[in-house]
């Protein structure tokens, strides 16, 4: 499927039966406020699944809009679920990679409300550079940010204004340059000392699915 920048793929509450492999562009994952506000959950880049927290619901909990011009494979629940019969492997691998979401998720709501604007846009930088260079097997230290700061606001809790005050000081410090939709991280090491991020190293060892298999 192609989707058109602000294209909506799928809205909150709607019945969930499909998840989607975004294959390029941007999408926003987003709730609703009780006031009509939004709240953006996660920016989601080429090779995540989308969708899938809403497989053990009725109706979707959130609404996945296309911040670029984007493509995505849809995949129905029945053909998802058919694939944990045929390959435990990727049933593992999916299990893994649901826990690093949760932990990534854990980390975010411990920082919420604790740690000041600049270093949540900080961590924001980072994750996006971290997640755009495992694509490519590489660190990424320039990439494209096809948000506005009123999206970036909507994720970090921040206004459009404080947004764009948190850039310029980021900017002023050396930290990052900028240069319209083009952000070049300057000194990472420094960025991650102003987060305040954790480091996370993902288990190397895994052998424990093979004996589980192996039991089996």
């Amino acid at each position: 499927m192609r989707l058109a920048r602000h294209a909506i793929l799928r809205r909150e509450g709607e019945s969930p039966r499909y998840i989607y492999l975004l294959l390029d562009g941007w999408v926003a994952s987003s709730v609703l406020l009780p006031g009509g506000d939004r709240q953006i959950t996660k920016f989601h880049l080429p090779g995540d699944l989308l969708g899938t927290p809403s497989m053990c619901l009725e109706r979707t909990a959130d609404t996945l809009t296309a911040l670029t011009p984007a493509s995505v494979s849809r995949v129905p629940l029945a053909a998802f679920g058919d694939l944990f019969q045929r390959s435990p492997h990727f049933a593992a691998a999916m299990l893994l990679s649901i826990q690093r979401e949760r932990v990534a998720l854990m980390d975010r709501l411990a920082a919420v409300g604790r740690i000041p604007a600049l270093a949540r846009v900080a961590a924001l930088l980072l994750d996006l550079a971290e997640r755009l260079g495992a694509l490519g097997g590489g660190e990424v230290s320039e990439f494209e940010l096809p948000v506005t700061q009123e999206q970036i606001g909507d994720h970090l809790g921040l206004t459009a204004v404080h947004v764009n005050r948190i850039f310029r000081q980021l900017v002023e410090t050396g930290l990052v340059a900028r240069h319209r939709q083009r952000v070049t991280l300057l000194d990472r090491a420094q960025l991650k000392s102003v987060s305040g991020r954790q480091e996370r190293v993902p288990a190397q060892d895994v052998s424990w699915l093979v004996g589980a298999r192996a039991e089996a």
